[in-house]
C-alpha cells in the first residue's frame, strides 16, 4: 500500500521491519537513537528477533537557534560537524568546544539512567541496524554510525522511516554503511514531523520502559 505518512512511530517501526525481513534469524543488534528512534527500533527488534540497544548522539546546536543542528557528538565524545553550516554561520571554535562540553554532559547523564536499566550490548562483529524516527540534516545519524563503527560493528545498516533524498544519499555514501533503508523520501521535505500524524515528544520514562522490557 502506497503511503505518504505514518500514524505514529509504532506503525513506522512495523513498516520498516517489513523492509528488513532478511535479517530475521541473523541475530542483529537494533540500536535506536533516543528518544523517538527507540520506539521505532523496538518494533523493528520485536519483528526481527534481535537485541535492542541505544546509541546516544546529541545534537550540537547553532547559536541563537537550538533547533538547527550544526553537528552531533557521541557518548564517547566523538563529534561530527557540518562544515558547510559552520562556514556560512561563522561559528567560532570557542563556541563549538563549549557546545560539545554542554551536550556531552547531557548525554552522559541520560546514559547513566539508561544503562542502569539495561547494560550496553557489545557490537563487535555483529550486524548493527541503526534506527531513528526520521532523518533531517543527518548529523546525528552520522555520529551514531561512526560510534557503531568504532565499537567494532561487523556490518552497519541504517534504517529510518523517512527523510530527504539528499540526506539519504549522503548517509548511503559513508564507507561504514552497507545499506540505507528508507521507505519515504518526500521531494518537499521540511521536518521529520511531516512523516507522522502523531509525532508527540517521547519522554525518557518511555525509553526506559522499553529498555526494561528488552532487558528481561
Amino acid at each position: 500500500m502506497r503511503r505518504d505518512r505514518y500514524a505514529d512511530r509504532v506503525e513506522a517501526g512495523r513498516v520498516l521491519a517489513e523492509s528488513l525481513g532478511r535479517f530475521i534469524g541473523k541475530d542483529p543488534v537494533v540500536v535506536g537513537l533516543p528518544r523517538g528512534g527507540v520506539v521505532v527500533a523496538a518494533e523493528v527488534s520485536r519483528a526481527l528477533g534481535g537485541d535492542l540497544d541505544v546509541i546516544i548522539a546529541g545534537k550540537l546546536r547553532a547559536p541563537q537557534n537550538p533547533e538547527l543542528a550544526i553537528g552531533a557528538i557521541t557518548e564517547e565524545g566523538a563529534a561530527y560537524v557540518n562544515k558547510d553550516v559552520l562556514g556560512y554561520m561563522r561559528i567560532t571554535e570557542e563556541y563549538l568546544e563549549e557546545e560539545k562540553k554542554r551536550r556531552l554532559e547531557v548525554i552522559r547523564e541520560r546514559l547513566r539512567s539508561y544503562r542502569g536499566v539495561k547494560p550496553k550490548v557489545p557490537l563487535a562483529g555483529r550486524t548493527v541496524i541503526v534506527v531513528d524516527d526520521g532523518l533531517a540534516t543527518g548529523s546525528t545519524m552520522i555520529s551514531a554510525v561512526q560510534a557503531a563503527h568504532a565499537s567494532g560493528a561487523g556490518e552497519i545498516v541504517v534504517a529510518v522511516p523517512g527523510g530527504p533524498p539528499d540526506t539519504v544519499e549522503r548517509i548511503s555514501e559513508m564507507e561504514e554503511v552497507s545499506e540505507v533503508v528508507c521507505p519515504l523520501m518526500p521531494r518537499m521535505f521540511f521536518a521529520v514531523s511531516q512523516l507522522y500524524e502523531d509525532f508527540h515528544q517521547i519522554e525518557d520514562s518511555e525509553v526506559m520502559d522499553i529498555l526494561r522490557e528488552f532487558a528481561r
